[in-house]
């Protein structure tokens, strides 16, 4: 892309091909090749196919479950339980204006130790990790006790329905379930390990649309203001104490997303008003719940209405068990000290993956730039991410060295 000045200004190194193989481990060059991939939802731009390639000569059998315009690979090796199962997306954001960009968003680039480029760290960072994690574990363990999958889509970032949700529902068709889910999301805050998410809040958005009767804003009498008429039940709405959430999650919240009525004319009063909104529940509350107490209140200040509600994402949670344990272990193990456990931020696509695997969490790089311009990791933490994922794999099927 063009110099601009911000991009003049930084010094930065752009890897080049030659460059990966003396200058650039394992991990960070598969990132590399991934992040020059430019792959925006849905079009996979042949990431999957390149690690399909990897996988293939590690002995997975690969099987290609596409969808509409969305690429999805469900790779297996082994046919015997426990079946681990790594797990994410290889479709990212748009870049947004390049000249927010330091340097061409899908060139990677170097830059005071930071590895730049969109979906580095959102996930292809975390996917290159679990992937040459693999091949370190596989090598020193050829034959594992137990099953090895990878599960990769490119619909995460996008309406997440023809991707991980299609995926699941073909698993359930065929009797395949993972014992054990890491998803390779980018949740670690400041440092690397800091935090592993082990549940997501759910997620339910509606639509309202308050009718009432247009008219001149000088005769009100002639007209009904919808604007007026939502005010009483949007300040309710608002005010509600929909749950106390637990001990994993925090209360329930409510937000309008976007409020539209009129045409722009200021002598007009309008026919309707359109709201959005959202919940982000925890498991004090459902979906169903949540839907009939906001029937309820709307029916309560006896609006003229029409409310559509998108479908939902279901809350999910994993209690400490085997794969936290292990997690956990792994993380002191290479990095020192062991993640506190969150449930916090967005969706992702563990709601679907919970649905068939009983213990799934979240593990991987830090978030502080996902979906920015400048996206970037520490370069460090891509072998450090993937040594945590090998000695997680090493945990989990018992393959630890004990102490003499």
């Amino acid at each position: 892309m063009p110099s601009t000045p911000a991009s003049a200004a930084m010094s930065s190194t752009a890897f080049s091909t030659t460059a990966f193989s003396t200058t650039a481990s394992s991990t960070t060059a598969l990132a590399c090749e991934l992040v020059r991939r430019a792959s925006i939802t849905p079009d996979d731009a042949g990431c999957q196919a390149l690690i399909a390639e990897r996988l293939t000569a590690l002995g997975f059998d690969c099987v290609w479950m596409p969808r509409n315009a969305v690429t999805n690979l469900w790779a297996r090796r082994g046919n015997t339980a426990p079946l681990v199962c790594f797990a994410g997306h290889t479709d990212v954001v748009p870049p947004g204006p390049l000249e927010n960009w330091r340097s061409d968003p899908f060139t990677p680039a170097l830059v005071d130790g930071q590895l730049c480029g969109r979906g580095i760290a959102d996930m292809k960072g975390g996917i290159a990790a679990f992937i040459t994690a693999l091949e370190r574990f596989i090598a020193a363990h050829p034959d594992v006790p137990g099953s090895l999958a990878v599960l990769l889509t490119s619909d995460e970032e996008g309406d997440a329905v023809d991707g991980t949700a299609h995926v699941v529902e073909q698993l359930a068709r065929r009797g395949e379930a993972p014992d054990y889910c890491i998803i390779g999301e980018p949740s670690s805050h400041a440092v690397l390990g800091d935090t592993l998410k082990n549940g997501r809040r759910g997620s339910l958005s509606g639509a309202l649309t308050v009718h009432g009767i247009q008219g001149h804003i000088a005769y009100p009498q002639l007209a009904d203001n919808p604007i007026h008429a939502l005010t009483p039940a949007l300040a309710e709405l608002i005010a509600t104490r929909w749950d106390e959430g637990n001990a994993d999650f925090p209360p329930t919240s409510f937000q309008c997303s976007n409020i539209h009525a009129g045409t722009g004319a200021t002598n007009m009063i309008p026919g309707a008003l359109t709201l959005n909104f959202n919940f982000r529940h925890s498991t004090e509350s459902t979906a169903e719940s949540l839907k009939e107490r906001v029937a309820h209140l709307l029916k309560k200040h006896d609006l003229k209405y029409t409310l559509t509600w998108q479908p939902a994402s279901k809350p999910f949670l994993t209690v400490r068990g085997a794969l936290l344990d292990a997690a956990n272990a792994a993380l002191t193990d290479v990095l020192g000290a062991p993640a506190q456990t969150s449930c916090e931020g967005g969706t992702s696509d563990g709601r679907f993956l919970a649905d068939i695997c009983p213990q799934l969490i979240e593990l991987g790089l830090t978030n502080a730039s996902i979906h920015q311009a400048n996206e970037c990791v520490p370069i460090k933490d891509l072998d450090r991410l993937s040594a945590v994922y090998e000695r997680l794999l090493e945990r989990l099927f018992g393959l630890v060295d004990k102490p003499q």
